[in-house]
């Protein structure tokens, strides 16, 4: 990370916003003392809200005093035992123009926590200017206004805010105010943040305030810290689309770039095939009355994602943690929807899921029931709230099964969740091809093979070429 940033000032006012016990000071300030142009002077600020990481931060302040010292570089540190977002939004209230205010640097490793609509913090950061629902994101874009004009801005986080709805706000926040220059990849969820609760991959933003955006972006990648890198140079408009309005960020190695291309390529959305895609509608905390381990007269199927069973429903399941009916009666029936056959998906991945799309096909003619629940980890494809011809149905089912969706979700998405939104975002074969496909699997999930195979041979070069 610190080798990231160039430096053509004689002074470095540097920020870290979330210092912990200071490693990324002392990384920068070890990078930059051994530069051959070394700065004269560098004025760190150091943000840590943790009174258990204060006195380890001041000894590594410390010892970065000394080793700057040995290098000729004046060194100088403050410490702020505060909030960073409150802090920043008081100084971004009031005192744009107040130059002791700006960093010409800012190096981070910024906390990942959600954000409550009505809390405090979200308060402060609307006082600011910015609307998100995560931390990390709060403390880059605070980051970054707080940046003077041509200053440098390193960071690792989790690749969520790449894409998706809830980060929108915040990419045209970052893209507006900042030119991306590069981008390191962690493809593993586990490696780099081993200790932590973080089920995303995650990724190093290198990006520069107030100046023109590049033509291309570096961007490197490795399953985590001491793997070789892999690099290319990627074309601008391929990492951000022009007339993009969500600004997603495209991020993946050219074998995923041209995945991408023959995912653009397919001829359908969505609306084109006359499906559409949803929640499940069962919050099963929210219902635990009228939940059953069993069937009975009075209930009706409700489906988990334990019900997944080599690309088909297998219910009821016993033995079982989850319930597999719900009672069918006046208060439960907006959360059902009629018998049919519907594709479903998992919502979420396990931690290292080798797979991000996990689809299956609930065939209702097997199941004796008027209606059925989708529990709400399942997202369920649907024709106007209702089922889906079958063999359309079961050839969605296997596309979304096959390697090459599979390996550009995980490009486009660096999450664990697989929102209705970027289901909606996908285009897909016609509804002719989905048919067909469909025909030749009638009754069964083929295995991974059979399903790339036959997805290459429907889909010709533009698929095969990925």
């Amino acid at each position: 990370m610190a080798s990231m940033f160039s430096n053509h000032r004689p002074t470095i006012r540097l920020l870290d916003a979330g210092a912990g016990t200071g490693s990324l000071i002392a990384a920068f300030v070890a990078d930059m003392a051994g530069r051959h142009r070394k700065p004269e002077a560098i004025f760190t600020t150091a943000y840590e809200i943790c009174p258990d990481f204060i006195p380890q931060l001041r000894q590594t302040l410390d010892r970065c005093a000394q080793f700057c010292a040995a290098a000729g570089i004046h060194f100088a540190s403050q410490v702020h035992e505060m909030d960073f977002i409150s802090a920043a939004a008081d100084m971004l209230g009031g005192l744009l123009n107040d130059t002791s205010h700006r960093f010409d640097c800012a190096i981070l490793n910024p906390p990942y926590r959600k954000i409550g609509g009505s809390s405090d913090t979200r308060r402060q950061l609307r006082r600011a200017g910015i609307e998100t629902s995560n931390l990390y994101p709060a403390f880059l874009a605070l980051a970054a206004k707080l940046l003077d004009v041509g200053g440098k801005l390193v960071a690792i986080t989790p690749r969520s805010f790449c894409n998706g709805p809830y980060f929108r706000p915040f990419r045209r926040l970052l893209l507006d105010q900042l030119s991306l220059r590069g981008v390191h990849l962690f493809q593993s969820r586990t490696q780099t943040f081993v200790q932590d609760a973080v089920l995303q991959e995650n990724l190093i933003l290198h990006a520069i305030k107030g100046r023109p955006a590049p033509t291309t972006v570096l961007i490197t990648s490795s399953l985590g810290p001491g793997h070789p890198d892999r690099l290319r140079f990627a074309p601008m408009d391929e990492v951000v689309h022009p007339g993009d309005a969500d600004r997603f960020i495209h991020l993946g190695t050219q074998q995923a770039n041209q995945t991408e291309v023959a995912i653009s390529r397919l001829p359908a959305t969505l609306p084109d095939l006359g499906i559409g895609v949803s929640t499940g509608r069962v919050v099963d905390f929210r219902c635990r009355e009228f939940l059953r381990t069993d069937a009975a007269a009075d209930t009706v199927p409700l489906i988990y994602p334990t019900h997944f069973s080599d690309g088909l429903i297998q219910w009821p399941k016993h033995p079982s943690r989850k319930p597999n009916a719900i009672v069918a009666c006046q208060t439960t029936l907006p959360w059902l929807v009629p018998a049919g056959t519907y594709v479903l998906i998992h919502r979420f991945s396990p931690k290292e899921e080798p797979r991000r799309i996990v689809a299956a096909v609930y065939d209702g003619t097997k199941i004796p029931a008027p209606y059925v629940g989708f529990e709400n980890h399942l997202n369920y494809f649907h024709i106007n709230g209702g089922g889906i011809p079958a063999n359309l149905a079961r050839g969605l089912a296997v596309f979304l099964n096959s390697t090459g969706l599979d390996a550009y979700f995980r490009q486009f998405s660096g999450h664990t969740q697989v929102n209705a939104a970027d289901l909606k975002r996908l285009r897909y074969p016609d509804r002719a091809t989905l048919k067909s496909i469909g025909e030749r699997c009638a009754g069964v999930m083929p295995p991974q093979q059979s399903i790339d195979a036959m997805i290459e041979a429907m889909l010709g070069d533009a698929w095969r070429d990925r």
